[in-house]
């Protein structure tokens, strides 16, 4: 008897750990991006934030980076190459996608700062990015965004000597354009949950 119980506990606590493991695996992903948000890990820049800080006099400036998976036949452009405004200052600036395909087509925009060190500094209020966006069949649309650098990237000493931060963002066809389409196998990567 008592080994027939050691055996149901043994099993109980197995299937526990089991449904712990996949449910852990299916949190991952949101804990990875919320940690990410709020530490600036990876050249992950933080999203809102109250534009409190003061306006520094000191300036810097923000290059801006565009790439297009070749997967998603669209030409995306950032509409000016670099800004540069005083730190603490909100910026607004735009990028430029074309649709060139002849139906049309989902995407969905991911982004990063660099150097990954200032990712907590680099703050967007406004943004396109994990929002699918369609355009018709060449459809050209502008996307804005806007953001801030806190001045205390300034007074950091891991930050202090960055003058330049790089912004890019890369589209992605969206997985529910693609499996729309019928090109889910041929897709490469692609952004989003399938919904069905």
């Amino acid at each position: 008897m008592a080994i027939g119980r050691h055996n149901r506990a043994l099993g109980v606590g197995l299937g526990v750990v089991i449904v712990g493991m996949v449910g852990l695996s299916f949190a991952s992903v949101p804990l990875y991006r919320m940690f990410c948000a709020y530490t600036g890990f990876g050249g992950t820049p933080q999203i809102g934030g109250d534009q409190s800080a003061t306006v520094s006099t000191a300036s810097i400036t923000v290059r801006f980076n565009a790439d297009t998976n070749p997967n998603l036949p669209w030409s995306f452009a950032p509409a000016q190459r670099q800004i540069t405004l005083p730190m603490g200052a909100e910026q607004v600036a735009f990028y430029t996608a074309q649709n060139e395909a002849s139906t049309p087509v989902t995407g969905v925009a991911v982004y990063n700062v660099t150097p990954e060190r200032v990712g907590k500094y680099f703050h967007k209020t406004a943004c396109f990015c994990f929002n699918e966006q369609t355009l018709a069949a060449n459809q050209r649309m502008q996307f804005p965004l806007s953001f801030w650098v806190d001045p205390a990237i300034a007074k950091d000493p891991s930050t202090a000597d960055v003058k330049v931060i790089t912004l890019s963002y890369t589209f992605f066809r969206s997985i529910n354009d693609a499996a729309r389409t019928g090109a889910l196998a041929k897709a490469g990567p692609h952004i989003g949950p399938l919904v069905r």
